[in-house]
This record gives structure tokens, sequence and C-alpha cells, in this order.
């Protein structure tokens, strides 16, 4: 029995609820940039995708399809995916494949 109004553990139900139940953005609705950077990168091309909103592992096999889609390699970095080179056609072509609707960002 617990002594006085400490209730450690006795009702989950007033627990808040996680936000992985929120609910997310239809994929051809999300707001998906597509950019070439070379800025920082001691002179190296990097296409940065940003936008979309998915969780750790979709945004692993997104990113493990469009490296096997464009035969390079790539990271991601701050729910960014970057790719080695310049992609960003590849990119644009993949994602509208997959139903997005990509913009080329930048020039």
């Amino acid at each position: 029995m617990p002594k006085g109004n400490w209730r450690e553990f006795d009702d989950l139900s007033a627990t808040p609820k996680s936000s992985c139940n929120k609910a997310k953005t239809p994929i051809n609705l999300q707001s998906i940039r597509v950019q070439r950077i070379k800025g920082g990168r001691n002179g190296k091309t990097v296409t940065v995708i940003t936008g979309l909103e998915l969780n750790d592992f979709e945004l692993r096999n997104v990113l493990k399809q469009l490296k096997k889609y464009g035969g390079t390699g790539g990271t991601i970095k701050q729910n960014s995916l970057e790719l080695q080179g310049d992609q960003v056609a590849m990119a644009l072509d993949f994602l509208s494949k997959q139903g997005y609707r990509p913009k080329q960002a930048g020039g």
C-alpha cells in the first residue's frame, strides 16, 4: 500500500502519450528540397535532400535505396540525406518515382 499520496506506478493511463503517433503529412504533400552544396567540404560537391518526414528506420531505407539507385555513397546528417557528388537529377527522378514531389533548390 502506498503511503500518503505517493503513487509512482499505480495508474499507467495517466502517463502522457508518446509523440510517435502523430499524423504524418502524406508523401505527395511533403516539401522536399534537393540541392547541391559545395561550401565547407574541401571543394567536394554533395547533394543534400531535406524535408523528408520519416522516422530513422524509414530514412535509412530511403537512403539505402537512393545509394543503390545512383551507385554512390551517402549518409544521414541532422534528418537530411547527403549523397556524394552531383546527384540532383538522379535524386529528383528517384523521389518522384517513389511518389514524392521534390523540388530542386539552389542553382
